[in-house]
């Protein structure tokens, strides 16, 4: 074989053009020599260390940190930022926040408060520590990036589904064993309404509803029907509004988990039956936790419901589909149907017009089934299966229906 280096022409010019697809795939160093179309050597002004013809050395101010080449181009898969961590080593009063934790994960709304809480901390004197209690089964990972500095988990039966006298008997023993400066919770139907309103009563305290502007000396909250606002001096007790605050997105903390002292039993006046069965396809879109969408890509429609009803999704669908006659009008997501607040959306065979993109935009978790693995609801999703979706909506439901029928043999041997 010939020792003679030939040179790629086509390589060196998709390096040359940094708007080129194939750009991220061609390794060009420091080191590298780069040819022009002339075939004389190109001279790199971005490598560190490149003196101009001002006589100025090219410094590296990213401190190594930036894009791996030298011609300046950017990596091409994402970078992980590391961020600076609060640490609280021996606090001197602490905030307490009870969040919703609904489905065993921080809503936006716990996260606006996490947020209201360093907010106040940050105004008294002395270094304050934010406490997250969370009753229950909880599935949420990212406590630390979410201001979360110590974390006390109650688990166990006695904490599961409506349980308000048990949850306030360990909210009392928080109460006895931090002294918290303010207690947050957050002023929704998801339970916080409710047990902030309870230990108001035990404590004796005058609580603060509705709240939306809060520091730690005055807080505004919304009275007669959001018509007026009412600003007072700012109590122990906070039931907060959405959007109360900014969530914490530049420090991640401790998260350090604090144990309790046994909690006693509560005696226990309500008994939780279960939540009642309803159809999915009763409650609205714009109220619906997880929904099930078509587009275009779907051809069996008969599977689609039922694999809809095996996942106890409410329906969906995109503009396409509802045009074509397959769904009807008050079914169709997106800027020009409904806007859906959805924790889980499953979108199927919906390739991602900005319409539909805009009505989503609220959404906690997206799911992309699709064969494009370009299109702008794959881009969008959290998590993507690529290939046909009466294959993959078959194989979902095929699980779906398993999971029942096991589950259905738990509930029998149980009985038994």
């Amino acid at each position: 074989m010939s020792d003679v280096i030939r040179r790629d022409p086509r390589a060196e010019w998709i390096a040359r053009n940094r708007l080129h697809p194939l750009h991220g795939t061609i390794a060009v160093g420091d080191d590298a020599e780069v040819r022009g179309p002339s075939g004389l050597l190109r001279k790199n002004p971005h490598k560190v260390g490149f003196i101009g013809p001002n006589g100025i050395k090219r410094i590296d101010r990213l401190k190594g940190n930036g894009a791996a080449s030298g011609m300046g181009r950017r990596s091409s898969g994402p970078q992980e930022v590391q961020l600076p961590l609060h640490s609280v080593e021996s606090p001197d009063f602490y905030i307490v926040v009870v969040p919703d934790l609904v489905g065993g994960r921080l809503t936006s709304q716990d996260k606006d408060i996490l947020g209201q809480a360093h907010k106040i901390a940050n105004g008294i004197k002395g270094e304050g520590a934010v406490v997250a209690v969370c009753f229950g089964e909880s599935k949420e990972e990212n406590y630390d990036t979410a201001g979360v500095d110590r974390l006390i988990h109650l688990e166990g039966e006695e904490y599961e589904g409506f349980s308000p006298e048990q949850r306030l008997a360990a909210l009392v023993q928080v109460e006895a064993s931090l002294q918290p400066k303010h207690w947050l919770f957050p002023d929704s139907v998801n339970g916080g309404t409710d047990l902030g309103s309870r230990l108001a009563a035990r404590l004796g305290e005058r609580p603060a509803v509705q709240a939306w502007q809060v520091t730690h000396e005055t807080t505004v909250s919304r009275g007669a029907s959001q018509s007026l606002d009412i600003t007072r001096e700012t109590p122990r007790i906070l039931m907060l509004l959405e959007e109360c605050a900014d969530a914490i997105d530049e420090t991640r903390h401790e998260a350090k988990a604090l144990e309790l002292d046994s909690v006693p039993r509560a005696i226990v006046q309500l008994q939780d039956q279960g939540q009642v069965a309803v159809d999915p396809n009763a409650i609205p879109l714009a109220e619906a936790e997880f929904i099930l969408s078509a587009g275009n890509g779907i051809h069996n429609w008969d599977q689609f419901h039922d694999t809809a009803a095996a996942l106890g999704a409410t329906e969906g669908a995109s503009r396409v589909a509802v045009d074509d006659g397959f769904m009807p009008r008050f079914r169709q997501v997106g800027a020009t149907g409904t806007w859906v607040t959805a924790r889980v959306y499953l979108a199927v065979g919906i390739s991602g017009a900005i319409q539909h993109m805009q009505g989503i935009g609220q959404c906690d978790k997206v799911v992309a089934i699709n064969t494009d693995a370009g299109c702008d609801m794959v881009k969008r999703a959290a998590l993507s299966a690529i290939g046909d979706s009466e294959e993959i909506l078959g194989e979902l439901l095929k699980l779906a229906q398993e999971h029942r029928a096991n589950k259905g043999e738990e509930g029998e041997q149980n009985a038994a």
